[in-house]
């Protein structure tokens, strides 16, 4: 694991000079993680323009930096700001960068102290945006492996939630959500990678609905979205089952669904522009008359983040590139009637996409 992260900070050292600063403050935990291997939730850390790093955590984490993170500098204190600053190898008074999406106002308040006792009151910050994001995009073999392992999870807790007919009239949104958190804990999960969606009914039409007390009724569709994380890694799944025979409608819009989702995962591949491959399955809905009801992206990266780039919309500038893994997910939302969605994490290559959660996309009738 460890000879895995020096090429990271190295990569983000290389895009300071683009933005003109000698060293990034980091302070997002899950880029600390990815620099570092340090997975606990207090600290940040310094990468300066060689690639050399220092780490600064509390107390209750002196014994785990060191196993986890073995190949930074190390201070412990509570100060993690002021920790890392008093640690700087460069030049006090030249440019310093920061993560101005996960920068607090307090950790920002911090930072002004630190440069001021260093004398660096007059140091020019400077604000970035993904920078570290844009490193951790494509996934390296050693994490591919891990999603890989984080979509096992879910497909086995999945098959587990069905075989054992837990989807079932008579049952509520949250016993579903229990029974499926419950089924990927004992399949190897760390924990949820989401809160998990189960979407019953006419809640269906609800893209991101929270499981409640509704009881699943005969003749629902019941959307269930979920994903498990696995060292960090996350996956992302969701399949649409009905409960005995649903309106002929929902019915229609499912198949529509499935053609648009299996569409565009067979559009995947190195190259493709990310708008382009949203257009191959939204254009299927709209072709077939549900256009005004699939409102949101095709679908997002998945990484440490469950949601993170490249983004898959119509408006994405991105193109897919060799190492990414990413959703694709269209769905139908009828309003007062319910929804559906299908979704899978899939791996991007030269030669096309490659799904790594497997279950069956035919529309199941309990």
């Amino acid at each position: 694991m460890i000879e895995r992260l020096a090429p990271r900070r190295r990569s983000v050292a290389a895009a300071l000079a683009d933005v003109g600063a000698s060293a990034l403050l980091v302070t997002d935990p899950r880029n600390i993680a990815y620099l570092t291997g340090f997975s606990g939730s207090g600290g940040a850390v310094l990468v300066e323009d060689d690639g050399e790093a220092v780490l600064c955590t509390d107390s209750r984490y002196e014994l785990q930096v060191v196993e986890q993170a073995p190949d930074v500098g190390h201070v412990i204190s509570r100060e993690y700001v002021a920790g890392v600053l008093g640690r700087r190898r460069g030049p006090a008074d030249t440019p310093l960068a920061v993560e101005a999406d996960h920068l607090t106002l307090s950790a920002a308040s911090a930072l002004r102290r630190a440069l001021s006792q260093a004398g660096g009151a007059d140091v020019r910050i400077v604000e970035t945006s993904g920078l570290v994001e844009h490193v951790r995009r494509v996934k390296d073999p050693h994490e591919l492996a891990l999603i890989q392992r984080a979509c096992a999870v879910v497909d086995e807790a999945w098959t587990h939630v069905l075989d054992q007919r837990l989807v079932a009239v008579g049952r509520t949104e949250r016993d579903v959500a229990a029974d499926l958190e419950h089924a990927m804990r004992r399949a190897g999960s760390d924990g949820v990678a989401f809160e998990t969606i189960v979407a019953s009914g006419p809640n269906g039409a609800h893209p991101h609905h929270v499981p409640g007390d509704r009881i699943l009724t005969e003749g629902d569709l019941v959307v269930v979205d979920f994903g498990a994380t696995v060292a960090g890694y996350a996956s992302d799944c969701t399949r649409t089952v009905a409960l005995g025979s649903v309106p002929e409608r929902l019915a229609k819009a499912y198949e529509v669904v499935r053609q648009a989702q299996v569409a565009g995962v067979e559009a995947v591949r190195e190259g493709v522009p990310c708008a382009d491959l949203d257009a191959v399955s939204r254009g299927l809905i709209v072709d077939a008359g549900f256009g005004d009801y699939f409102g949101h992206s095709l679908g997002h990266g998945v990484g440490l983040d469950v949601h993170e780039a490249p983004a898959v919309s119509a408006r994405s500038t991105s193109t897919l590139s060799d190492g990414d893994v990413i959703t694709i997910e269209p769905g139908i939302y009828l309003p007062d009637l319910g929804g559906i969605r299908i979704e899978d994490t899939v791996a991007v290559t030269a030669g096309g996409g490659r799904s790594l959660t497997t279950t069956s996309k035919a529309l199941r009738v309990l």
